[in-house]
């Protein structure tokens, strides 16, 4: 049994983004140790299933080997991103970067907000993209600069760290 073979979808021509914190990195390393626990059982299944014959109609053999497939490539895929991470370094300068804490205040309220690299955004906490419209609107600037964000408006930068 064969898998069908589909078109990939809108989102996966998208550029990763490699920044991130050691946090982030750490976890990922983490994930990646786990995951590696996981490729020898995997293996010997399918030398265990492979000895039985027949690959064409043996349908555990066939998963198993998916399962090894899925393994191998979360492994490749988690490698790429701990390998390629560019770390977010300490704010040292006035400005507003990638790594800041941010207070802002806009026409309806006062918000806390952390801009950091996409794979770490969590809006609901007060995480921002560097690449969300308010995260990119706020890089650059200073405290007690109005800046202004498209569907959002006016918003002045309160406190910076």
């Amino acid at each position: 049994m064969q898998l069908p073979k589909r078109k990939p979808g809108k989102y996966s021509q998208i550029a990763p983004d490699h920044i991130m914190t050691e946090e982030k990195r750490d976890e990922l390393e983490q994930e990646l140790q786990n995951v590696k626990k996981k490729r020898s059982p995997a293996a010997k299944e399918v030398a265990r299933l492979a000895e039985l014959g027949d690959f064409s109609e043996n349908v555990e053999y066939q998963l198993a080997k998916g399962r090894l497939r899925g393994i191998n490539s979360a492994i490749l895929r988690l490698e790429y991103r701990i390998n390629h991470a560019d770390l977010i370094k300490k704010n040292k300068s006035g400005k507003i970067q990638i790594g800041s804490t941010v207070t802002v205040k806009t026409p309806k309220s006062q918000k806390i907000y952390t801009i950091l690299g996409a794979s770490e955004s969590s809006p609901s906490k007060g995480i921002i993209s560097h690449l969300s419209p308010l995260g990119s609107a706020l890089l650059g600037h200073k405290v007690g600069d109005v800046v202004n964000v498209e569907k959002v408006g006016e918003c002045k930068v309160l406190e910076a760290k």
